[in-house]
């Protein structure tokens, strides 16, 4: 019996706590027709009845109200409704094309391409596939010609034509591996190609695109027909829902635990005039991407190449400057500038202490580092000057000997640590920088293992065992780090991860769950080498990072361990080496 009593529907509420089961949050485009914002029931009664609690976005450009919207959902359905323009996909429109809806081209496409930078899980229906694909640089066919009538009269619960699902895709699992199912038919307009970002799922018996799915381990997928219409499209919303889920309790870890990636190459882009405070298609870090990937910090090297015999250090490098020493002062200053024009935002850390109070801010951190320690210009003096400058590591070498060592690439010239080599590291030690073993040859690797005093590091490695590389690990430098109370970070660099086909994530998972099976959980960690050629499918850049931690949550690593892989381990290095130089 219906009650008009308020104090009784308020006991629902007030009765128990919590008041209400925490539920992803689905964002729903609405229609517009006639100055109204409006959506078919089906729509948000589906999002409720998978578990999903719906919120109905409007066509709005604006784009403070689409990023605060997309920061305050964790899931978002593309709606069906009148085609879309063809000049967003750089066509011109064609004679046949159909009605099309100008007020909602524009939000959505924009907001379709924000959602998926943030890795935000992702169904468009109808219209919303064709979104999707025009969002993402794919083209639309504008007017559907076929045998099969796809503009149908009949009532949209009414089945009408069949769809062949490929084996093997996301669809094929969501429907139970099922090859073929019945849909409805209400469009004119289709996919005429997904683009590079997603591969096609399904196919009706014309030949027109059904269904299109991500290729970079993104939870995004369109399918062509009204699912909401029909008791056999729950599994999508169902679907939609679950990976919300997912995002959801992944960006609420992201909150509670520091994310920090311990090397990045992006200042050898500096030459080119990147702007770190935009999102720069010529980097993969940037503030954008580290906010889109909800990545607190992150350590940018100064790279320095090794000269060979008889080359100057002057020809390896885009800026002209006296002397590698120099060279490295001149990125960290181009760093420091990068974050006086963003100060609200970016902030540079030299402790955990600075590291844990920009998160604490909402800033972002950037620690320094060098790489190759040709930097010091062969001068012992210049150890402490780079720690007074804030670096917090020095790797001992690049592809190439130098006065320090031999390296992994090297040609054994002095049969490990040179004696020079072996004054720095009791210089770094006393003036606390961690030592970083990447790169470095295997005789150096033990030298410097056996003469430092404190835990060695390396800072961008892989695991030899499974990608026989000279730059990995064996299992017994992995003992022995771990031995040391050090860390390996495991690189995203695609020829360290296996030396045949194309790397993905499931390759840095691979060589991460190695590398804790020998070294154990709180001895790695993760340095991307992003800009330095590092970056595979699925984590491609600082916004895809988010997806690193879908990935160990999916493996059900505790939050713990996730903390302790995702910066943990190595600041608690950083913070062991740090401390004994104080003390000194």
């Amino acid at each position: 019996m219906r009650t008009y009593d308020l104090r009784n529907h308020l006991g629902e509420f007030y009765n128990n706590y919590p008041e209400g089961r925490q539920q992803p949050v689905i964002g729903i485009t609405t229609n517009y027709v006639e100055r109204d914002a409006r959506l078919a029931d089906r729509y948000y009664m589906s999002v409720i009845e998978a578990g999903g609690t719906p919120v109905l976005i409007p066509p709005v450009a604006d784009r403070d109200v689409i990023v605060n919207t997309l920061e305050n959902i964790d899931g978002l359905l593309l709606t069906g409704g009148a085609d879309i323009n063809p000049l967003w996909a750089g066509e011109e429109p064609s004679a046949n094309l159909s009605n099309i809806n100008s007020t909602r081209d524009l939000p959505e496409l924009l907001a379709t391409r924000l959602a998926y930078n943030r890795h935000i899980p992702i169904l468009g229906i109808c219209r919303g596939i064709q979104t999707l694909a025009v969002a993402l640089d794919g083209k639309v066919q504008q007017h559907v010609v076929s045998e099969i009538k796809h503009s149908q009269d009949a009532p949209r619960e009414e089945l009408t034509h069949s769809v062949t699902i490929e084996p093997g895709t996301l669809l094929y699992r969501i429907f139970g591996e099922r090859k073929r199912i019945l849909v409805n038919s209400i469009h004119h307009q289709a996919v005429a190609a997904p683009g590079r970002r997603f591969s096609v799922s399904a196919h009706a018996a014309d030949g027109v695109i059904e269904a299109i799915e991500s290729v970079e381990y993104k939870p995004v997928l369109g399918v062509q027909w009204h699912p909401e219409w029909l008791p056999e499209g729950a599994p999508l919303f169902e679907w939609l829902v679950d990976e919300a889920g997912k995002f959801r309790m992944a960006k609420q870890l992201h909150c509670r635990v520091l994310t920090l990636d311990t090397h990045c190459d992006t200042p050898m882009f500096f030459h080119k005039g990147v702007d770190f405070g935009h999102r720069d298609p010529e980097i993969l870090c940037d503030l954008h991407k580290m906010t889109e990937g909800r990545q607190d910090a992150v350590i940018m090297a100064a790279y320095l190449p090794q000269p060979k015999m008889g080359e100057m250090f002057s020809q390896k490098v885009a800026f002209d400057v006296d002397g590698p020493t120099k060279y490295a002062d001149l990125i960290f200053d181009k760093i420091e500038e990068i974050v006086r024009k963003n100060r609200q935002y970016l902030s540079i850390a030299r402790t955990a202490a600075d590291l844990y109070e920009d998160k604490r801010k909402g800033r972002k951190s950037i620690m320094f580092g060098i790489e190759n320690g040709l930097a010091l210009g062969h001068n012992l003096q210049n150890v402490r000057h780079f720690a007074q400058r804030g670096v917090v590591y020095i790797t001992l070498c690049h592809n190439g000997d130098n006065d320090i060592c031999d390296s992994a690439k090297g040609c054994n010239t002095h049969g490990g640590l040179s004696k020079f080599g072996r004054d720095v590291i009791r210089e770094m030690n006393d003036c606390g920088l961690m030592v970083d073993l990447s790169h470095a040859g295997e005789k150096t690797f033990y030298d410097a293992v056996e003469l430092s005093r404190m835990p060695v590091v390396c800072s961008h490695s892989n695991c030899r065992a499974l990608c026989d590389h000279p730059r990995n690990l064996t299992d017994d430098q992995l003992r022995a780090i771990a031995g040391k109370g050090g860390v390996v970070q495991i690189t995203l660099y695609p020829g360290f991860l296996r030396t045949q086909g194309e790397a993905t994530i499931a390759d840095v998972i691979r060589h991460l769950e190695h590398a804790i099976e020998i070294a154990g959980i709180d001895h790695v960690g993760i340095g991307t080498d992003f800009d330095g050629d590092g970056g595979v499918r699925g984590m491609a850049d600082s916004s895809e990072m988010i997806n690193f931690t879908r990935q160990l949550m999916e493996r059900n690593y505790s939050e713990r361990d996730i903390q302790k892989i995702w910066g943990g381990n190595w600041i608690r290095v950083m913070a062991q080496v740090q401390s004994a130089a104080t003390k000194k």
